[in-house]
């Protein structure tokens, strides 16, 4: 644990404009207010303030910001208040100290809705300054170094998936990587153990075959080539963390082995100019990996992350991946946001580049419905990579990968997104569900008489899209259950023989606890409060025997999930007629999380097949066969069958271990199937059951990480 006078001589090092004595101050302030709390570890509850106030001031970060480190959780968890904040240390450390309090302030039972809410809280905090994220990020990267000490398995599962779901992403939104990269490591080790360490023992083991003399020789050939060029440069190497492996053997569904840019290289230099020209030294002498190059020097990051990246075929043969920027852009990538106090600029400007990504998700928070639609919405929002594409006129808008001309359109603006109908990229008609590519130059149609339309959700990629689709499909859907209740209100009281009159309906509302006849009549049009309740609150005499009861008066805040009888099947497709006929082709095992298509067969009903399906080329002249479908993500939780072929080595422990790691996932094993065997091989085809595509993804990656694994891969034919 860091001393008193060790963190006073450590930020006054880069910092000589420090308050010494408000340091010292709040240092004393909040060892007093914590007194004998303890952690769960043992350690006095003080150490864990004063770590945080490490963390940030390694970090350079300013006094006020060390102070609010010292002092976030005194207001929570103490009896000090946040006007003895004020009084003693400030309005700038109080409005810190208030923005970090009031994220922990959560008292909402679901376990995703806390986190939806959690992630609104900071969002909004951050907005007024960022230095509540760099605290909260500190005290999240602590609190994750010291998750062991926690007893209950599921907390600790928890708190890691949030890490990696929430708080990873947005330190790397703001540049922060090396914060990232640790926050990646500490979720990975306590959701995925087994993954990591086969990974970890892979990198063990390339190491003691001359791994890390590899890489020291690659820097040193990398070297010796910019120096006979005359480039003074910087050059490092390392071998990739696991979570970084991982994720890529996830994504491209290949081996450790197959990986084979597992090591990273980095150039620094003077100028820009210089980057061009190490960049061409490179590409002249060394094979250039197709589609691997990446220029963030003319594009930035939306966090103004700059560097060229590009992966060549280098020395030894290897492929490796190597990063160029300047000294000045690698202090920014090295340490993000917070380099603006680090170069004494202060805080960025609300109008500033930096603050456009947290802009966006302000305004999902506007049109999100409900916190688990906002955590849905910015997860979408801060954890994908960027795509440019211009307008007409040249200006750059920067989308997720994989984002469409419809989400170019809500990016220019929400009522030409509304009004869309149809896209022309690089001078061709495209549909609106194209893929955009780096560089494309998109025009936009529209047309007063078009809106959004519920299947247009399944195209977007965006948050900010999607919020917007949703609430003008709600209004809309809105507007016609008020028309309709009304009209049901009106037969009812005609059959009633009553008087149908706005003031009566008014005299009701409260039991109801409605505000206006229009929230009346929509319960009333979606069925959610029945016509006789609403005549027997106007005319008790309707019914003398019946009251108002729950049973007859139904407002849940949210519609419930509907008990079914065994007899009864869920229908987990969007998409068809209710009682229609659903079989999952054998031949592409789709799971929730594929995209799907639905093709219609001759008396047997519809048989949902993946998008990708090679056998779909067999009804390619049979368009009338096809039906658009999704997976209803509330219905299609109970388990689908996935398919592996694995290639396994015939050694002792092969095949127990394959059946641990699926059963750590929660999977169960209902087939098994040698389909050959060779004295160093076996050859298997293995049906598991999953919850969704990204669940099977997971187990792959983790099949991918075993010593015992030549490969696996997913069967779809």
């Amino acid at each position: 644990m860091i001393r008193q006078f060790e963190l006073i001589e450590k930020v006054k090092a880069y910092d000589p404009k420090l308050d010494e004595d408000l340091l010292n101050k709040a240092y004393v302030f909040a060892m007093k207010a914590h007194g004998t709390q303890k952690r769960a570890s043992g350690d006095p509850y003080f150490s864990h303030p004063l770590e945080v106030a490490g963390i940030l001031s390694d970090m350079h970060l300013d006094g006020s910001t060390i102070i609010t480190a010292l002092l976030h959780d005194t207001v929570e968890d103490t009896h000090a208040t946040l006007e003895e904040i004020e009084s003693l240390f400030g309005k700038e450390i109080a409005v810190l100290v208030d923005g970090v309090t009031k994220l922990t302030k959560i008292e909402l039972q679901s376990a995703n809705t806390k986190q939806a809410e959690n992630l609104r809280k900071l969002v909004l905090a951050m907005s007024n300054d960022i230095r509540v994220l760099l605290v909260k990020l500190a005290d999240r990267l602590h609190n994750m170094r010291t998750l062991h000490f926690v007893g209950s398995e599921e907390k600790k599962r928890r708190i890691a998936r949030e890490t990696l779901e929430i708080y990873a992403p947005l330190a790397e939104r703001i540049g922060i990587h090396h914060l990232k990269d640790e926050l990646e490591d500490l979720s990975f080790e306590i959701l995925n153990p087994d993954a990591r360490q086969c990974i970890l023992n892979r990198l063990s083991f390339l190491e003691q075959e001359g791994g890390k003399a590899l890489v020291e020789r690659i820097v040193q050939s990398l070297n010796d080539l910019l120096a006979v060029e005359g480039v003074e440069a910087k050059i490092f190497g390392r071998l990739k963390k696991p979570y970084s492996i991982w994720r890529k053997m996830r994504d491209q569904n290949i081996s450790i082995d197959q990986l084979s840019d597992i090591m990273a290289f980095r150039v620094l230099v003077n100028s820009v100019g210089e980057c061009y020209q190490v960049l061409g030294i490179l590409h002249s002498h060394y094979h250039v990996m197709p589609g691997r190059f990446k220029d963030f020097i003319s594009t930035p990051k939306v966090n103004r992350y700059q560097s060229l990246h590009t992966t060549v075929l280098g020395p030894e043969n290897k492929k490796i991946e190597i990063q160029i920027r300047t000294y000045g852009m690698h202090e920014i990538a090295e340490l993000g946001v917070a380099a603006h106090w680090q170069y004494k600029q202060g805080a960025p400007q609300k109008g500033s580049d930096d603050y456009k990504w947290l802009r966006s998700l302000l305004e999902i928070i506007e049109h999100a419905e409900n916190p688990e639609e906002f955590l849905e919405h910015t997860k979408l929002e801060i954890f994908q990579d960027q795509v440019f594409a211009f307008t007409p006129q040249g200006d750059l808008i920067s989308l997720p990968r994989d984002a469409t001309p419809l989400d170019f359109a809500y990016a220019i603006h929400s009522e030409v997104g509304n009004h869309c109908t149809g896209a022309i990229i690089n001078g061709r008609m495209v549909p609106l569900r194209t893929i955009l590519q780096n560089g494309d130059q998109v025009e936009i149609r529209t047309s007063k008489s078009q809106v959004p339309s519920p299947s247009w959700e399944r195209i977007v990629q965006t948050g900010k899209a999607r919020a917007h689709i949703r609430r003008f499909v709600r209004t809309q859907q809105r507007t016609q259950y008020v028309t309709l209740g009304r009209s049901m209100l009106q037969k009812a009281f005609h059959a009633a023989h009553a008087d149908f009159s706005d003031k009566a309906l008014t005299a009701i509302l409260p039991p109801f606890n409605l505000e206006t006849l229009e929230d009346l009549y929509a319960h009333v049009g979606e069925n959610l409060i029945t016509t006789g309740a609403v005549v027997r609150a106007v005319m008790p005499e309707a019914s003398s025997h019946e009251e108002l009861s729950p049973d007859t008066l139904i407002i849940p805040t949210k519609k419930p999930h509907r008990e079914r009888s065994p007899k009864e099947t869920a229908l987990p497709i969007k998409g068809l007629i209710p009682g229609m006929a659903v079989h999952y082709a054998g031949c592409c095992h789709p799971l929730p999380g594929d995209k799907i298509v639905g093709i219609v067969m001759t008396g047997r009903g519809v048989t949902i097949h993946t998008f990708d399906c090679p056998n779909l080329q067999n009804y390619a002249h049979e368009p009338d066969r096809w039906i658009d479908v999704s997976w209803d993500e509330e219905e299609a939780s109970h388990a689908h069958i996935g398919r592996l072929f694995i290639l396994l080595a015939n050694k002792t422990g092969a095949l127990a271990q394959v059946t641990t790691l699926i059963s750590a996932h929660k999977a169960n094993i209902v087939n098994l199937r040698f389909h050959s065997r060779t004295e160093e091989f076996y050859e298997m085809i293995l049906d598991i059951e999953v919850g969704s595509s990204d669940h099977l993804s997971n187990i792959l990656a983790s099949l991918r990480a075993s010593v015992f694994v030549q490969s696996v891969e997913r069967m779809r034919s």
